[in-house]
């Protein structure tokens, strides 16, 4: 592939992510496992697996990416988390 059409294709992926954001859910010693869990399935479509897997990462790692996609899909949904007592950003 030439050099030309790689910037190309860089540009087309820079140009797709743009207009993505994400919903980091971030650890905290107040909610239990299983209310974050139950929290993801409603509020994110988790699968249960899923929702699972995400807060054993927020747990040991501080911090997850639950949730990619346009900035107004995922404001209702971070508004959601946060209601639930959860600590929720969009980044």
């Amino acid at each position: 592939m030439a050099t030309k059409e790689k910037v190309k294709e860089v540009a087309k992926v820079s140009q797709v992510d743009d207009n993505f954001n994400e919903i980091v859910l971030f650890n905290d010693d107040i909610n239990t496992f299983d209310h974050v869990i139950e929290t993801l399935v409603v509020t994110c479509n988790h699968s249960y697996v899923q929702a699972e897997q995400c807060s054993i990462l927020v747990h040991y790692k501080g911090k997850c990416t639950v949730k990619t996609g346009p900035y107004s899909d995922l404001e209702p949904r971070c508004s959601k988390l946060l209601q639930a007592g959860l600590s929720a950003e969009i980044i």
